[in-house]
């Protein structure tokens, strides 16, 4: 599983590549059923992964290299074993126990998000909800005593040293009172329009109420970034001024390589982020999705949502090289800028997984329909040589794939020309030129196959399209995905440039 320490031993990498923070999945006591975010205990450290005395150790030393921790909140839902569960069982129909979580006489037709029906029914008669497993039940936001126990869980973690939260599920925690039908995947599109889980105004009054107590911390700015998967112009209204700081990127995210979709999505987030006064958030990738080097080694549009060894299987060499080129295009972008773990490597999916080795309970609702999101979250390699390619001793709990050896860090940082030591240089670079703070202004031509624009006196030009393309004689090469090519860059190659200040005639 790794663990607590070993993130700690390896906070020196994770400075040197150049990053603000560390955002840490969920940590707690957990039955694992969903890769611990089905949670039985908030304000502890599940002994599989260390104590509470190992996490002050790790935000002792990331405080001390500079880095931020964000710990992963998931008020969502709860495991089925968290006592406060247990509790609803066993007192019965309209208790205040059981008002903690959604209990029906009568289900609805809502489906899971992780495939089946979003209601079980238990030995007295009652149904919970369950927007995800059974074994996690969705806990009722009505509830005065749930509101007051997570303003516990926030001060205990915030007391701790933590410096903010993901809000996991930050758009689906409140339901419509009136419970409709809704017989449509909760992933479907437009689901999250239409659904009466999804994105429901009385959300934000919650994310309000996260925001004030955050704010009541003054020794140090403590932040709050939502995982809200609506579109642009709804997701803009979670980071209104008293809400959440940020939110991810979700049609950024979803977005093929693909020059006019990449340019008005740019465009639309710029905007709408820049009218309610937030930055807006760049990401490419997650714990729940293809990997970007596996995603881009298919044609726009074509990539699977789950790829697994029976799928059609990607250009990895294609995918890779994109990869370089989408990293660049990124962390140029003004706002702030999310790298999933492995992204720095260039790590494709784990597409030739073994069924026998898959954990997602997505897999196991849905006999094998939906693959799951294993793939991604294969355990990092540090050293090729290692067992376990450094990850540890025994068996991790996801194999890793051949592929990943020659991908490994200690590999990598030897090589200047590695995915790492691009990574390394566009986040220094990134943090010198101000790119995150600067002003974008295009200056390709909307519909093209080339994506360039300028940050001051900062070029970027990604190029999208099949042919080459020149940059002017007098550019000065910052950083290009291709180091190999020059003034010249081949079809999927970004690079930074600037025009070079020639001495005047005298």
């Amino acid at each position: 599983m790794g663990d607590l320490n070993g993130v700690t031993a390896h906070l020196g990498d994770i400075a040197d590549l150049g990053v603000d923070a560390v955002w840490l999945s969920p940590f707690y006591p957990s039955p694992q059923v969903d890769g611990g975010y089905d949670i039985s205990d908030l304000c502890d450290v599940d002994p599989l992964l260390g104590t509470l005395a190992d996490l002050d150790a790790l935000l002792e030393r990331a405080h001390a290299l500079g880095l931020r921790v964000i710990a992963d909140l998931v008020p969502n839902h709860t495991s089925s074993q968290h006592p406060w569960f247990q509790a609803a069982l066993a007192a019965g129909p309209g208790s205040p126990e059981r008002d903690r979580y959604v209990f029906r006489d009568e289900p609805t037709d809502w489906l899971s998000v992780f495939g089946g029906r979003a209601w079980t029914q238990v030995p007295d008669g009652q149904w919970y909800l369950h927007l995800f497993d059974s074994a996690q039940p969705d806990l009722n936001w009505t509830s005065p005593q749930v509101l007051a126990d997570f303003d516990a869980v926030f001060r205990f973690w915030l007391d701790r040293g933590v410096d903010g939260f993901r809000i996991d599920v930050g758009h689906g925690l409140v339901k419509d009172p009136t419970f409709p039908s809704f017989p449509g995947s909760p992933l479907a599109s437009g689901a999250k329009e239409q659904a009466p889980y999804w994105d429901q105004e009385g959300v934000h009054d919650l994310h309000r109420r996260w925001r004030s107590i955050t704010d009541s911390y003054a020794d140090r700015p403590r932040m709050l970034c939502g995982e809200v998967n609506v579109p642009v112009e709804r997701a803009v209204r979670y980071v209104r001024p008293d809400e959440l700081h940020q939110v991810f990127n979700w049609p950024f995210l979803v977005t093929g390589w693909d020059a006019v979709a990449l340019r008005a999505v740019v465009d639309e987030s710029i905007t709408a982020y820049g009218g309610v006064g937030a930055a807006p958030t760049w990401v490419v990738g997650n714990h729940d999705t293809l990997r970007v080097a596996t995603r881009f080694g298919y044609a726009p549009g074509q990539a699977p949502r789950r790829v697994g060894p029976r799928s059609p299987q990607p250009d990895v060499a294609l995918g890779f090289r994109r990869a370089r080129a989408a990293a660049l295009l990124l962390l140029a972008l003004p706002g702030s800028a999310y790298v999933y773990q492995g992204e720095e490597l260039g790590l494709p999916e784990h597409t030739t997984l073994d069924d026998a080795d898959r954990q997602d309970p997505a897999f196991r609702r849905t006999a094998g329909e939906d693959l799951g999101r294993d793939g991604c979250r294969v355990p990092l390699p540090w050293e090729a040589d290692a067992p376990n390619l450094g990850f540890g001793d025994g068996r991790p709990w996801l194999p890793h794939p051949e592929a990943y050896r020659a991908l490994a860090r200690d590999r990598q940082r030897a090589d200047p020309t590695s995915m790492l030591a691009l990574y390394t240089a566009a986040l220094r670079l990134r943090r010198e030129l101000g790119l995150g703070a600067a002003e974008l202004r295009w200056t390709s031509e909307p519909g093209s196959d080339v994506l360039a624009f300028a940050l001051g006196d900062v070029r970027v030009t990604a190029n999208i399209g099949t042919t080459d393309v020149d940059l002017p004689r007098d550019a000065e090469v910052l950083l290009s995905s291709d180091p190999h090519a020059g003034r010249t860059l081949p079809p999927d190659t970004t690079a930074w440039w600037r025009d070079l200040v020639r001495p005047a005639s005298v």
